[in-house]
């Protein structure tokens, strides 16, 4: 049986990395293919001299430039959107590992659903502004879409070959960021948001973190995925991060997944499904362990939360809207443009505008569409932001 081959999009970041830890982990399954970053030059030029990848791409121009320079004629080096989308639809891939930040890549994964691909999806951003189009044409390609994330893994894992029908009730579990006790202070400075007590992740994601931003985005990718009504799903804080999430089904029972906290394994099991290997994860010891504690959220501290119940109870348009608002205020925090205070409220005046323009409920609004709205965001929250 030969090596699936693997590429890698947003390989530098966390996800990536940890990505290519499972892959060098399981040699004889799986061999990276394609690369692909924005413009992190020294990191991805190390990364392509160890796992020798067919194709590097970068979608900075000069840091392209730079990295020609490094590996030589012998590796071949390309820019832009265009080698992603091609790589992606490639027959020479058979899984895409989709960790780009933000939604530039929903055109490769779109091309590789196209080909009925297995897209193990990290970027949670793609489910919630194009969910309802990527979950569609998963089903009419028989793509598949397994969601690198420790919450939607769980999921995933507890629902395996049970139908949905089955279903009550979603619980998934937020470790709560550094501030889960007494709510985040409007003044916290960005070193208190960036120092997560449980994980290792990108910036962005701390700070989505530490406002509960992103259990919101995660409420709305399991409505996406599963086809639930907001409802059905609810977040409790759980500071240990043992418990991922647990499903409740009709006659009472409660299913949950455990383990410590390490992406790998989410990461793996995506790569190997429906397959379980020997992974690199530490066992997980009850004993040691000994509590694990349950909170609720509440909405009142954490008022993003409510705002991404109020987009994923307005349409597929509101959902992209929210998560292009929380991008560019985010970003403006970790700028020193704004106070970590303002970010709820800026993305409130954005979703709110955006209800009160639109004329009509759009029940499945194409990619364009979506990307309109997507783009009016951006440019009404920095202009807030401004």
């Amino acid at each position: 049986m030969r090596p699936k081959r693997v590429a890698v999009f947003g390989s530098t970041g966390s996800i990536g990395r940890a990505s290519l830890d499972v892959i060098a982990h399981l040699p004889d399954r799986f061999k990276v293919y394609a690369l692909a970053a924005r413009s992190s030059v020294r990191r991805l030029c190390a990364q392509a001299q160890r796992f020798k990848p067919e194709r590097v791409i970068l979608t900075d121009w000069n840091a392209c430039e730079q990295a020609r320079r490094i590996l030589g004629p012998g590796t071949k080096v390309e820019w832009g959107l265009d080698p992603l989308i091609q790589v992606a639809g490639s027959s020479r891939v058979d899984i895409l590992v989709m960790a780009m930040s933000g939604t530039t890549g929903i055109l490769p994964v779109i091309a590789a659903l196209e080909k009925g691909k297995r897209v193990a999806l990290a970027t949670k951003e793609i489910l919630v502004s194009f969910g309802n189009h990527v979950t569609r044409l998963a089903s009419k390609t028989n793509a598949e879409i397994l969601p690198i994330d420790s919450e939607l893994s769980a999921l995933h894992q507890c629902l395996h070959g049970r139908s949905r029908k089955e279903i009550r009730r979603i619980i998934l579990t937020a470790s709560g960021g550094p501030f889960w006790r007494k709510g985040p202070p409007k003044k916290a400075t960005i070193q208190q948001v960036l120092r997560h007590p449980t994980w290792n992740m990108g910036r962005k994601i701390t700070v989505d973190s530490a406002t509960l931003m992103n259990k919101g985005l995660e409420v709305i990718e399991t409505a996406r995925l599963l086809g639930l009504a907001p409802a059905q799903i609810e977040a409790v804080i759980h500071p240990q991060s043992i418990i991922h999430s647990l499903v409740e089904f009709q006659d009472g029972s409660l299913l949950a997944q455990l383990s410590l906290p390490d992406m790998r394994l989410p990461i793996q099991y995506c790569l190997t499904y429906p397959e379980r290997l020997a992974s690199m994860v530490k066992p997980l010891r009850l004993e040691q362990v000994r509590t694990l504690e349950f909170h609720p959220v509440s909405r009142k501290r954490f008022p993003c939360i409510g705002l991404a119940y109020l987009a994923l109870e307005n349409g597929p348009a509101a959902t992209c809207v929210l998560n292009a608002a929380n991008q560019v205020a985010a970003e403006a925090f970790l700028s020193g443009q704004i106070a970590f205070g303002d970010i709820p409220g800026i993305i409130s005046r954005t979703l709110r505008k955006h209800l009160c323009r639109r004329t009509k409920l759009v029940r499945n609004p194409g990619i364009k569409t979506l990307m309109r709205a997507e783009r009016w965001a951006i440019d009404y929250t920095t202009g807030l932001v401004k």
